[in-house]
């Protein structure tokens, strides 16, 4: 490898600038030298507006480059397997959005080619290595919760077809609620309690179509191809136990995203945006221990127990709660400095493609009506240190 990691990006959808600008933050140790696109029109206007030296017209003339050395991969969930597998065949290292391939047998193809080629795989998300998340890292890594006992994460909301331009993707196999949305709850779980050991689900599909509500296709259906209510209970090898519900089908709600619970304490991500979760990198972290719980005099000399959350305050950097202005592509970043220094990357493929198992696990388990035991595992990915800003951070 040179001097620099020269990325290649392959997929350039809108989510593309976020990466490409937030990458420009760590021109010393990565340098994005080219993209590809369907058309070469459009991959040139990509490449003026970012300063892009290499527009092609194909994944396949991108590959061809000798000069690139690790492929960004932000095409549609279908196309993920297709693309790495193609990048890792021409001796690239691979950082790609989630998830790592629409099946878990695709995933495993791709890391035992990977081993075999001695390549790194990265994979979003990265929004574990965010502040709230790292703080929940360390408050467990220091003990203030006690051991884990279990955990709930829920994603709810009445489906992509109020956000997406075009939604059809996201109702099909490969995708839904679990995989579209559930990677980050998922990962967010795995990066503090590590790998799971057997889960149990149930799920549906409510509506057989939806109607795009945005946009020029606005009034058109689009037909639902996978379950998009899923209830899952699973259980971590560390013998804590966590309730997920990931669904389309539901119009509202005030549940936290995600809650931890130890022995000593509960912590509680929950924001004024009832739809901000570990999809976001900063937001509230909310802590309840013993010391939150006290007896107190009321009129009438009633003792009463008064029971208060308190903010933990934030102590890393990666703090942002907007999903226009975020550090999308810090986990690639991280890989880089992972390969220089021979170490694994934190948001490294094993953990995705436990991930992966993971929630294929769940839809299997709800269709077969049985449990299902893990096969894979992983690292518990190394913390980030506390620190002042998102320039003081050290990878």
């Amino acid at each position: 490898m040179a001097d620099k990691l020269r990325i290649g990006v392959v997929g350039i959808g809108d989510i593309s600038n976020v990466y490409l600008n937030n990458l420009k933050n760590y021109s010393d140790v990565v340098e994005v030298i080219a993209c590809a696109s369907r058309s070469l029109e459009k991959a040139k206007q990509k490449a003026a507006e970012h300063g892009i030296p290499r527009p092609y017209a194909s994944v396949a003339e991108l590959l061809a480059d000798d000069d690139i050395d690790a492929v960004l991969n932000l095409t549609t969930p279908d196309a993920h397997f297709t693309c790495t597998m193609a990048a890792l065949k021409a001796g690239k290292h691979v950082y790609t959005e989630k998830p790592l391939a629409s099946t878990f047998a695709e995933g495993k193809k791709l890391m035992e080619l990977a081993a075999e080629k001695g390549l790194y795989v990265g994979c979003a998300p990265d929004t574990f290595l965010g502040s709230r998340l790292q703080n929940c890292r360390r408050l467990i890594d220091e003990g203030v919760l006690g051991n884990l006992l279990g955990a709930s994460a829920f994603f709810v909301s009445h489906g992509p077809e109020w956000e997406h331009l075009d939604p059809t993707f996201v109702v099909q196999p490969g995708a839904g609620p679990l995989l579209d949305m559930g990677p980050y709850y998922v990962t967010a779980l795995l990066s503090l309690m590590g790998p799971v050991k057997s889960i149990c689900a149930m799920s549906s599909r409510t509506f057989p179509n939806r109607t795009i509500e945005l946009g020029e296709l606005k009034g058109q259906t689009v037909p639902v191809n996978t379950d998009t209510h899923i209830t899952a209970s699973l259980e971590f090898q560390n013998g804590a136990m966590v309730t997920m519900i990931t669904s389309f089908d539901v119009w509202d709600s005030e549940l936290p995203r995600m809650e931890l619970y130890g022995t000593k304490g509960t912590l509680c991500l929950k924001d004024e945006d009832p739809l901000d979760g570990p999809d976001v990198f900063g937001g509230n972290l909310l802590l309840r221990t013993r010391d939150e719980y006290r007896w107190v005099n009321f009129p009438r000399n009633e003792e009463c127990l008064k029971r208060e959350w308190i903010t933990v305050p934030c102590k890393h950097a990666f703090d942002s709660v907007s999903h226009k202005k975020n550090p999308r592509g810090i986990g690639l970043v991280d890989m880089v400095y992972a390969i220089t220094e021979n170490r694994p990357p934190r948001a490294g493929g094993d953990m995705a493609l436990h991930a992966l198992e993971v929630m294929e696990g769940i839809l299997v388990s709800a269709r077969e009506k049985r449990f299902v035991t893990m096969n894979t595992s992983f690292e518990l990915p190394a913390p980030l240190a506390p620190a002042e800003d998102d320039k003081s951070v050290v990878f």
